[in-house]
């Protein structure tokens, strides 16, 4: 969508030099957002289910207590009845009809409190059984959620910032152009320090050691060199052929160690691929 690189151009780190399109990416993730709460959605609710039966409940309760109030009043006649039948002022038969009322209503008592034990379990059933119908729907949130990071990975990746301090060397796209995952937009290459790569013979690597200060020599006129400080920093630890920019045979048959020496490019004078030699200390 925006490719705002050249070549020669100076990048700081975390520049942004490339919007790419991320409409597709943007609906994915609404679209798995809407699936989510889709899911939350089918939720399913005991509490209504609950409250219907812990209003039976309730009446139940209340039929328990007014059981056992009547059974207060009968057991209060009924000892007053014994006295009267113990005093023949009134007949045994009416004793018997209140014993026989109270055994009615204990039954009565006893098949409510079933009743009422019933109820309970059924709540708790109820709230057991919507619990375990919302598990499984809650399960199937997890493998979505873990799609949310994918994307939100995918959606930082729509702005291309320069990874570091350099000068672009090379453009490999342009504005308008399909960017595919992999597929490199530009060349970006650290100038304020090169590294020259020389070769030293077996005589002359008893002069150099890791660290030591050298003096790096660059054309400038016909016999004339611009010395550059440099500081070795690395050493082959085995010989090898002498490489084929070597121009005389006799020379590429000797063999040399490579070594690598750090070159500031404050000034940006040197360019990659320059020939350079090196002067040792006496």
């Amino acid at each position: 969508m925006r490719f705002a690189v050249e070549e020669g151009a100076v990048l700081k780190k975390g520049d942004i030099v490339a919007d790419i399109d991320c409409e597709q990416i943007k609906l994915q993730k609404r679209q798995v957002q809407a699936t989510l709460q889709a899911v939350g959605e089918k939720r399913n609710d005991a509490a209504p289910q609950v409250a219907v039966l812990r209003e039976q409940l309730t009446a139940v309760e209340r039929q328990i207590d007014t059981q056992n109030e009547q059974m207060r009043v009968l057991e209060k006649e009924r000892q007053r009845m014994d006295k009267l039948v113990k005093a023949d002022a009134v007949p045994a038969k009416q004793l018997d009809d209140i014993t026989g009322q109270i055994a009615v209503l204990q039954k009565q008592i006893v098949a409510t409190e079933s009743q009422k034990n019933v109820l309970r379990q059924q709540m708790r059933t109820q709230q057991d059984m919507v619990d375990l119908q919302n598990k499984g729907i809650m399960s199937e949130k997890n493998p979505i959620n873990e799609r949310l990071p994918l994307y939100d990975d995918q959606l930082r990746h729509c702005s291309t910032a320069a990874p570091q301090n350099g000068t672009v060397l090379l453009t490999y796209a342009n504005e308008g152009e399909i960017a595919t995952v992999g597929k490199p937009l530009f060349k970006l290459a650290n100038l304020d320090t090169l590294v020259l790569r020389a070769y030293l013979s077996g005589k002359q690597l008893s002069r150099v050691r890791l660290n030591q200060d050298v003096t790096v020599l660059i054309d400038q006129e016909k016999d004339n060199y611009k010395q550059i400080a440099g500081k070795v920093v690395w050493i082959a630890d085995k010989a090898e052929f002498t490489p084929k920019t070597i121009q005389t045979k006799d020379e590429r048959a000797n063999l040399v160690y490579a070594t690598k020496i750090k070159v500031p490019n404050k000034e940006g004078y040197l360019k990659i691929g320059m020939y350079a030699e090196i002067k040792l200390p006496d």
